[in-house]
């Protein structure tokens, strides 16, 4: 049981006390009440600089991404630090290599289980990753699930660590209001192959389905909407702090979902294939004005 798990475990537990919580997991109280150390002004902006440069041109690997802060940005920086801070910030060069998700140990991989099927109806697959949002007061990681035939966000969150804890947050926001899907997708990383997030699942009856290693393609639909979300909302705004990063995705994703018309849809919303709602467009070239009648008059 990973240190992470054993901290959720005991956060969730309201049977005695912390201390003895902590004892019964052999886990260190130091190591419950520890809170990561935040990053120097310098990494924060290295960061916001690659992820910025990541979402435009995500074939960058470690020496593409130090050759870019060298050369455009004028950081001479080394390969070192621009490791650790790709992978603080989950970023990997989009490109087929091996071993791209790491499971935790003992932990169980289910197959691929959309290679070849038809996505059918809303409902039918779901899936779920997460991305690292830059603010001026440091970072966040943000996860959403989304509805694969419609594109539609379901449920997110944010938070300040790579735990389990918010992913399952997001997974039981989005069950609450919807009905369970048939499959469910999700990559390698030790947050979906633990024990509580695809236990959550099986209990509901969802098949579970997990990217192939060295598929880049797998879960695009969602590295799409990352894409959209920093580029129409984060990188515009720039929020300050968590707060404000919050109310500025609630604004956004009401709009992806209602407002923002959606090319591989037809020109409709998300909602409108989730909720099966009627196309209500004028397909004529006047707009269906109702235009003022004059009446002429002579002295």
């Amino acid at each position: 049981m990973s240190v992470a798990s054993k901290r959720l475990a005991i956060a969730t537990t309201q049977e005695g006390s912390i201390q003895e919580r902590c004892r019964a997991l052999d886990l260190a109280r130091s190591s419950f009440y520890y809170q990561p150390r935040g990053e120097s002004a310098l990494n924060l902006e290295l960061m916001r600089l690659m992820d910025e440069e990541f979402t435009k041109h995500c074939f960058h690997g470690v020496l593409g991404m130090r050759d870019f802060l060298r050369l455009e940005k004028d950081y001479w920086v080394n390969e070192k630090r621009v490791r650790r801070l790709l992978r603080l910030m989950g970023l990997q060069a989009v490109a087929p290599k091996p071993n791209l998700s790491k499971p935790a140990n003992g932990h169980k991989v289910y197959p691929y289980l959309l290679r070849g099927v038809p996505i059918e109806c809303p409902g039918h697959v779901w899936s779920t990753d997460i991305t690292y949002i830059a603010m001026g007061k440091g970072f966040m990681y943000l996860t959403a699930v989304m509805d694969w035939y419609s594109r539609y966000v379901l449920s997110w969150q944010i938070s300040n660590t790579l735990d389990t804890s918010f992913c399952l947050e997001a997974l039981h926001g989005a069950l609450l209001q919807h009905s369970a899907p048939r499959i469910f997708n999700t990559d390698q990383g030790s947050q979906y192959t633990s024990d509580l997030f695809t236990g959550a699942l099986l209990k509901e009856g969802i098949k579970v389905s997990m990217d192939g290693k060295g598929r880049a393609t797998d879960n695009a639909f969602i590295e799409r909407l990352w894409r959209s979300v920093k580029q129409q909302c984060v990188y515009r705004h720039s929020p300050v702090d968590g707060n404000e990063l919050r109310r500025l995705l609630a604004e956004y994703f009401t709009f992806y979902n209602n407002q923002r018309p959606h090319q591989h849809l037809d020109g409709l919303t998300p909602a409108h294939l989730y909720f099966g709602l009627p196309d209500t467009r004028n397909r004529t070239l006047t707009p269906n004005l109702t235009l003022p009648q004059f009446t002429l008059t002579t002295a």
